[in-house]
């Protein structure tokens, strides 16, 4: 059995160069595992921060579900994530260099059916950066195609 993608942040790697991945586990509520089931997530313009010796997920939005009536929680509530004490002070250090931040790539359901985030160690690009990219990827699709002309 594989691992079943749930949400992807597409914007992730456009906007961040990616220096390193993890995996974090999260502490969700009940009706937020059945949301998640359900696909009704989204990790855009979501980011985690660490403190306190402690990770926490921003701006993840997980949609109440329909049949949770009152036991519904705070679509945009801050999650814990469970990382191990040195795996969080090593991700600190790393944090506190100059312009580097934690970024959600892809939320997932392992073989165990345990959901799982991928947390990227990222630095935030500049705008000649994106269009230097963007030149790159519009030449390999030239290229790709056949095209003489460009």
């Amino acid at each position: 059995m594989e691992r079943k993608v749930i949400a992807v942040n597409r914007q992730a790697r456009h906007n961040y160069h990616v220096r390193e991945t993890i995996e974090a586990g999260i502490a969700l509520q009940g009706t937020e595992v059945k949301s998640l089931r359900m696909g009704k997530v989204n990790l855009k313009d979501s980011f985690a921060r660490a403190e306190g010796g402690e990770v926490f997920l921003y701006n993840m939005h997980v949609s109440p579900y329909d049949k949770g009536n009152r036991y519904n929680h705070d679509p945009l509530r801050p999650r814990k994530l469970l990382l191990h004490k040195a795996e969080i002070t090593r991700l600190q250090s790393k944090i506190a260099e100059r312009g580097l931040t934690l970024i959600p790539l892809e939320l997932y359901f392992n073989e165990k059916g345990i959901a799982k985030v991928a947390l990227a160690v990222a630095q935030g690009k500049k705008l000649y950066d994106k269009r230097q990219d963007l030149a790159k990827r519009d030449l390999k699709r030239r290229l790709a195609r056949g095209e003489r002309e460009f």
